[in-house]
């Protein structure tokens, strides 16, 4: 079984979605929020030697990892001492998309492709969208940063078409709830258009992707009126085509 860890460079965020703490209290994690040393995350990395389980590697939370003022730095240290695996099977990496230029993306690109290394080790990039509109963009994140994150994804896909690698997919996400229900279909046919016009595959799910391809990922909202946001979830993915007529909650229990 593989373990799951949480590396968080930092509880930072740079946007205040409605749907997460950061939007709630000034202290992601009841404390004043810093900036992870470096040196703290090399000795991280060398803990993860000898360990019997798979270690699934995530450097978030709470917190945007892409702020960090050495994110490309830890990121390309992690892989360079991560030959066969040693350290970690697989890097994922939670983003907002704000902070997300040329170089890095090239960075990472390069990482996930290069040769020697197994070839799922840093399987995909997850883009936290929730909106397709600049006004909804702004409501739902609290920032208003729609064209930015839009430019650096596009080009990113681009990018990695260019530089010929398969890896890592996107997962391009949006949280369903009543401020951005009405843009899910626009989302769906913008973001679609734009993977098959590069060649991808695109999958559609209502629940975590299980599959190594490029998804669109229509997640339902974990609020205090579950019931409510599970019908809603359940309503937009049955007008999306990827959802049967029968049900009301459609994830699975202890679904991200």
């Amino acid at each position: 079984m593989a373990i799951n860890l949480n590396l968080e460079l930092t509880d930072h965020c740079n946007i205040k979605c409605k749907m997460c703490s950061q939007s709630l209290r000034d202290e992601a994690h009841g404390v004043p929020m810093r900036f992870m040393d470096f040196a703290v995350w090399r000795k991280a990395l060398q803990g993860l030697a000898g360990m019997k389980e798979a270690v699934h590697l995530c450097p978030h939370w709470l917190g945007e990892p892409t702020i960090h003022p050495q994110f490309d730095r830890f990121i390309e240290y992690a892989f360079a001492v991560n030959p066969g695996n040693r350290l970690f099977a697989e890097l994922k990496l939670h983003t907002n998309g704000v902070v997300f230029g040329e170089e890095r993306a090239r960075l990472l690109i390069r990482l996930a492709n290069q040769p020697g290394q197994r070839p799922d080790t840093f399987r995909f990039v997850h883009f936290s969208i929730d909106a397709f509109s600049r006004s909804v963009y702004a409501d739902v994140k609290g920032a208003d940063r729609r064209e930015q994150v839009y430019k650096n994804i596009e080009r990113f896909l681009r990018l990695r078409a260019e530089m010929g690698g398969l890896r890592p997919f996107v997962t391009l996400a949006f949280v369903v709830q009543p401020e951005n229900a009405h843009e899910a279909l626009t989302f769906r046919d913008h973001w679609s258009a734009q993977l098959r016009a590069l060649g991808r595959e695109v999958a559609l799910r209502y629940d975590w992707p299980d599959r190594e391809v490029d998804t669109l990922y229509f997640r339902p909202l974990n609020t205090g009126d579950q019931a409510a946001a599970d019908r809603l979830h359940a309503r937009v993915a049955r007008e999306l085509g990827i959802a049967g007529a029968a049900g009301e909650r459609l994830r699975a229990e202890g679904s991200f």
